[in-house]
């Protein structure tokens, strides 16, 4: 299995190394876009002293460096002698990149009296020997942001040591939906413990409640229903890289219904091995 712990990552300009930095920082890399060649072995030399402590790298280089085809060949070459490096190279078609440039209305890094056609091809030239040393080329002409970014979780995520953290947030729609939900449940269609003498002090927590809520009409449908549909989108959500999940869970108050079903849901999945932890937002409002 290739080492994954220093990346670099360069290519054609207009490929996507940008949105590649993005993901690549998603899954925890510590990334250093348009880093001058001179100063990556001094880079290296640090990070293999751990005189900062960071586990994974991602440099992004291309040719905005004055110099870049000329010293990077070399810099590539003695670092590999040092560490093991994996070295990825994007690229697309002229056609498609010349239509992202006028799509977004930058100029080439290599544009100055020359066309944009003529100056991708100039820098697919400039690159070609580059291109070569490249432990894998990704062709994005066909990728959409989506599809590019699945590529590097499949590739570079590491299931093993690397767990989505899922945190159940219990809250009352009377103080406001939780700003950082990823999904938010509505429990106000079931029995309000609130209209009982008995149980209105009390809190989700308790036997009482529990029971109370979890033996009501459509209690039991709707937390099957729940489990399903959280149990189908935390796949997709891993798939997409994602390393922290909020699942909302709301009630009038924030006292009884939600935090009885975001207890449920939090048993549910931990049954699964699931890294969860839950908070009652607003539990002694």
């Amino acid at each position: 299995m290739k080492d994954d712990r220093f990346l670099i990552i360069t290519g054609l300009s207009g490929s996507g190394k940008t949105s590649v930095n993005r993901f690549l920082e998603d899954l925890g890399y510590y990334c250093i876009d348009n880093l001058p060649a001179k100063l990556i072995p001094s880079f290296v030399d640090l990070w293999m002293r751990e005189e900062f402590k960071i586990e994974k790298v991602a440099l992004v280089v291309d040719i905005r460096e004055e110099g870049f085809t000329t010293e990077f060949p070399n810099v590539v070459e003695s670092i590999r002698k040092k560490i093991p490096i994996w070295m990825i190279f994007l690229e697309a078609s002229d056609e498609t990149l010349v239509q992202r440039f006028s799509e977004s209305r930058r100029p080439h890094p290599l544009t100055r009296k020359k066309t944009v056609v003529e100056s991708v091809l100039l820098e697919r030239e400039r690159l070609a020997e580059i291109k070569k040393m490249a432990d894998e080329v990704i062709d994005t002409t066909a990728l959409s942001v989506w599809d590019l970014k699945k590529i590097l979780t499949r590739r570079f995520l590491r299931r093993k040591t690397q767990q989505m953290q899922i945190v159940i947030v219990s809250f009352g729609y009377k103080y406001g939906i939780p700003v950082d939900s990823d999904l938010v449940f509505d429990t106000r269609f079931l029995p309000n413990p609130f209209y009982i003498n008995t149980l209105r002090e009390k809190t989700g927590r308790s036997k009482s409640v529990r029971e109370y809520v979890l033996q009501s009409a459509g209690a039991s449908q709707f937390l099957m229903e729940l489990f399903r549909f959280v149990d189908y989108l935390m796949p997709n959500f891993v798939e997409e890289g994602k390393s922290t999940l909020t699942i909302s869970v709301g009630c009038t108050g924030g006292k009884h219904r939600s935090v009885v079903c975001g207890e449920q849901l939090k048993k549910h999945l931990r049954t699964n091995s699931t890294n969860v932890r839950i908070y009652h937002r607003d539990v002694y409002k």
